[in-house]
């Protein structure tokens, strides 16, 4: 490792909140107007709320951090069919304390599709989304805060399915709705496809 690897791998295990902050306020001027704009006003102040905000224990919810998985040619993106959720979704989940969310989202990238050659396609946030986790066993419902980043796979890896998924896919950007129409995932699809 270089130096500048070095000094760039120590600053980014000394992140905090008000770095996510100041992540968050970069990402304001590419934000899809209207609803991820709107949610995305609503991390700063669940964020200033609960200083607890990146443990999956604060219970009115946590941030959350995805991987948009897309091929080098951005015509496919990776879904999981998520086991609890038994929805087609991004990759992605809880934080546990790491306040460098686009670390996070390549460890959940990485444990999820057990892929191994994945690139952080930038260190700026692809997109954020609000959105409620139904109420399970002890688990009462709350909101995810989720900070989604975009990062590039090579679709001939071989893929591992997680004991958190049912099934994986290399789905093409305009499939993508097939699978789930959610906003959500709909969204992340427009901002791939030109024009």
């Amino acid at each position: 490792m270089g130096i500048r690897q070095a000094a760039r791998a120590s600053a980014l295990a000394h992140m905090t909140t008000a770095d996510i902050i100041d992540l968050l306020r970069r990402h304001e001027a590419r934000a899809e107007a209207g609803g991820e704009a709107a949610m995305l006003a609503e991390f700063g102040s669940f964020i200033a709320a609960h200083p607890d905000c990146l443990w999956r224990t604060c219970r009115d919810g946590h941030l959350t951090a995805s991987a948009w998985i897309v091929d080098a040619g951005r015509t496919r993106t990776l879904l999981t069919h998520h086991r609890k959720l038994d929805r087609w979704l991004q990759l992605g989940g809880h934080v546990d304390g790491e306040a460098d969310l686009a670390a996070a989202a390549m460890r959940e990238a990485r444990e999820e599709s057990g892929l191994t050659r994945l690139r952080l396609v930038s260190p700026e946030i692809f997109d954020v989304d609000r959105h409620r986790i139904p109420a399970r066993g002890t688990e009462p419902e709350h909101w995810h805060f989720d900070v989604r980043f975009l990062i590039e796979a090579d679709p001939a890896e071989p893929l591992g399915i997680s004991e958190e998924s049912k099934d994986l896919a290399w789905v093409r950007l305009e499939e993508v709705t097939a699978r789930n129409p959610g906003e959500s995932l709909a969204r992340m699809v427009r901002k791939m496809l030109p024009g």
